[in-house]
């Protein structure tokens, strides 16, 4: 063994325990009550150590819009907050990832700027149909559609036929399709304040678009995902889909578990996301969706854009929020209130997102995984300062609110990440090419 990380709460498949984390050449070869090693490191009385986070749902932008966001700076606060790897969006980059040339223009975009490992995701528009097989095969990890407007024109939202075609054409390779569920025909137009987006986007058209995923996972047989589920009224249809066997898993974000619109100014545009952010009410139907395992996993749905594009009112701003850096620390802040454990977190926000894209090897401290850990202080907590964020533009609606938990150190296969870049791109687990997906 090269390195052995020696704690008295680590976090494990089996639950929290003490132990011995037992690295060599990048993977954990033991878990144990003692290990020796020629390095020792020893986690503080305060500190546990977690495996690191994957975020499955992460808007890189670059290349194309980089002043939105680049890997350089987006993965450099994901590390900040304890997540080691990242799945990113096919949009909002130019070009969108909707074939295999512009995946190459994305791997470019992030081979040596990256601090975390990272994977990408394909898209599913009206146009490429005949792109997906070869895309797939290209190494994403599944293909991401939108049943509404996504914000930009250059990646349209599909139909419900065109999204049975995409469905039909990848059963044979059993492609995961995630999808952003809105209905656009209960969708109206905003007004400028914080009530009027609200009721512009209101529960039915959740409900309504994930009736339509859940008819579509019954009739194929496709692997699908929701993405962002932001109305507890709509887990209905993620327990009908799961009282039916079907496959269809569901996630929500940190922001939804932790905002709430009766605490929202009709100026407040850093709170605007689509969907929006909803009642105190709705929140709680959310944790509860959680603990009773509806809703499968937490990820940040990190979307960062110009301040300028934040600004005006909520008929006009950029919906998106920013939190890699933030994510850990905003959910375990609000699951300790409502008595959950660490090991509910890291079920959320590493095993979970890991197991939906096939990462065997991620998100979890046990033999034969990557060493990847995040050293968390439970008990420690900080005020968030936009000006401390790493992501390139720093607009966020946690600033000034209190959290509790901090990142102290996050490793990279046995290292600690630094000021160089080392992170791997990933390509979708092969069987013939082992667990942890290849490089790109």
């Amino acid at each position: 063994m090269d390195l052995v990380l020696r704690a008295a709460r680590v976090i494990t498949p089996d639950g929290e325990r003490r132990a011995d984390v037992g690295v060599a050449d990048g993977r954990i070869v033991a878990v144990a009550d003692r290990l020796d090693a020629a390095t020792v490191v020893t986690l503080a009385d305060d500190e546990v150590l977690l495996p690191g986070l994957v975020d499955t749902h992460v808007h890189v932008n670059d290349p194309g819009r980089s002043d939105w966001e680049g890997f350089e700076t987006a993965t450099r606060a994901a590390a900040a907050g304890g997540v080691t790897t990242i799945v990113d969006m096919p949009l909002n980059s130019l070009p969108p990832t909707t074939t295999v040339a512009a995946l190459k223009a994305k791997q470019e975009a992030a081979r040596d700027e990256a601090h975390v490992d990272v994977g990408f995701w394909g898209g599913i528009v009206p146009t490429n149909l005949d792109d997906l097989e070869e895309l797939h095969d290209a190494g994403v990890f599944g293909f991401k559609c939108f049943l509404i407007h996504s914000g930009v024109d250059e990646f349209p939202h599909v139909t419900e036929d065109e999204l049975r075609a995409a469905l039909l054409r990848l059963r044979a390779r059993d492609a995961l399709t995630i999808v952003h569920a809105e209905d656009p025909h209960e969708v109206t137009e905003p007004g400028p304040g914080y009530r009027a987006f609200l009721d512009s986007r209101p529960h039915r058209a959740e409900q309504h678009a994930i009736t339509t995923v859940v008819d579509l996972a019954n009739e194929t047989g496709a692997r699908l995902h929701v993405l962002h589920l932001s109305s507890g009224e709509a887990v209905r249809q993620v327990r009908i889909a799961k009282g039916l066997g079907l496959r269809l898993t569901a996630e929500t974000c940190p922001h939804y578990l932790t905002f709430v619109a009766e605490e929202i100014g009709d100026t407040a545009t850093e709170f605007k996301c689509c969907p929006p952010i909803r009642d105190a009410a709705n929140r709680e139907q959310l944790w509860h969706a959680l603990r009773e395992g509806l809703i499968d996993l937490v990820v940040t749905d990190h979307s960062p854009c110009t301040p300028e594009l934040k600004r005006g009112d909520f008929a006009t701003a950029w919906g998106g929020i920013a939190s890699l850096q933030l994510g850990l620390s905003a959910v375990w802040t609000q699951a300790r209130r409502r008595g959950h454990a660490l090991t509910d977190v890291v079920r959320w926000m590493a095993t979970n997102p890991a197991d939906l894209v096939g990462l065997d090897a991620k998100g979890r401290i046990a033999p034969g995984a990557d060493a990847d850990f995040c050293v968390f202080a439970p008990d420690d907590a900080f005020v968030v300062d936009r000006d401390a964020l790493l992501h390139r533009n720093p607009v966020t609606p946690y600033h000034g609110r209190p959290l509790a938990g901090v990142v102290r150190r996050t490793w990279l296969r046995g290292r600690p990440i630094d000021d160089r870049p080392r992170g791997r791109l990933l390509q979708r687990p092969r069987p013939s090419r082992g667990s942890d997906g290849g490089d790109a």
